[in-house]
């Protein structure tokens, strides 16, 4: 029973993430960022609970932060994007909050 709750957790949560391409210039040259939210999990204990966020989440973070503006229009992430947590995650990481 909790192997199928786990499966249909996980099927809902990869459906419901954004796989849109935005394309970054950076020094001239237009690279295409994925936008996958789920990629993001690693920041979670971090936005939840207040804490120094990991380097894995601090990269993952600077990799999508192009994308950051489109999770905010997603009423069931923009909690965590738009939190007082997660702006204090963003800072400890040296990323400017995002103006949307």
């Amino acid at each position: 029973m909790k192997f199928i709750t786990l499966v249909f957790i996980a099927f809902v949560l990869s459906s419901l993430a954004p796989t849109k391409a935005v394309v970054v210039k950076v020094e001239g040259e237009e690279e295409k960022v994925a936008c996958i939210v789920t990629d993001l999990r690693v920041c979670l204990p971090a936005v939840q609970a207040g804490s120094q966020p990991s380097m894995q989440c601090c990269g993952k973070l600077k990799e999508q932060y192009s994308c950051l503006c489109g999770y905010l229009k997603i009423p069931s992430f923009s909690q965590y994007v738009s939190s007082g947590k997660a702006q204090k995650v963003l800072t400890a990481c040296g990323i400017p909050i995002p103006k949307c």
